[in-house]
């Protein structure tokens, strides 16, 4: 069943923690957020949502790079109730996709709760400050792949918060699988 993210909470700070990455280190979240931002994305391997734009979201993180913007993806999916989504098949997701970006695992679901996460894919973009003005949409492709032409929702509004420090005022909720709770 499709879970809807809620709206952005602007100006919510950010929540750091340490976790696991699928290229076996740790990695700080705040350590990866760039000059003019931070994206944390909250994915799985599983979600026909995610699988549908998974590149659209890793060609929209080696963009945002090239303006200041940091990306990192968490699953934080009940990895027992959904094998797909286990750390090792992690590592085959981002290698197959080519994740130039930390891909970490959120087993106890701990960072899943501080953000609130409802579904996946649900983006959380924040400005240097790493103040929430962001919490959309990838773009209103949903969960059909092959659609290069669309908007990029996402991308679009970090831009704008890397050059301003603020996100657009208007949104549109991302919408995907729901988290998989314990």
């Amino acid at each position: 069943m499709a879970e809807i993210a809620p709206v952005c909470d602007f100006g919510w700070k950010a929540v750091d923690a340490t976790l696991p990455g699928v290229d076996g280190k740790t990695h700080r979240i705040f350590d990866h957020a760039g000059p003019n931002g931070l994206v944390v994305a909250f994915i799985c391997n599983h979600c026909p949502y995610v699988k549908a734009v998974i590149g659209r979201i890793v060609r929209g993180a080696a963009d945002l790079e090239e303006h200041g913007v940091g990306f990192v993806a968490i699953s934080s999916n009940d990895a027992e109730a959904y094998p797909a989504d286990s750390f090792p098949e992690m590592k085959l997701f981002a290698k197959h996709n080519a994740f130039a970006f930390p891909y970490l695992h959120d087993a106890d679901q701990t960072v899943a709760r501080a953000y609130n996460a409802a579904c996946t894919p649900d983006f959380f973009g924040f400005n240097g400050k790493l103040e929430l003005q962001y919490r959309g949409r990838l773009d209103a492709s949903r969960n059909q792949a092959d659609q290069p032409d669309l908007p990029r929702d996402l991308f679009e509004a970090m831009v704008e918060v890397a050059r301003t420090g603020q996100g657009p005022r208007e949104q549109v909720a991302s919408i995907g699988c729901s988290i998989k709770w314990k």
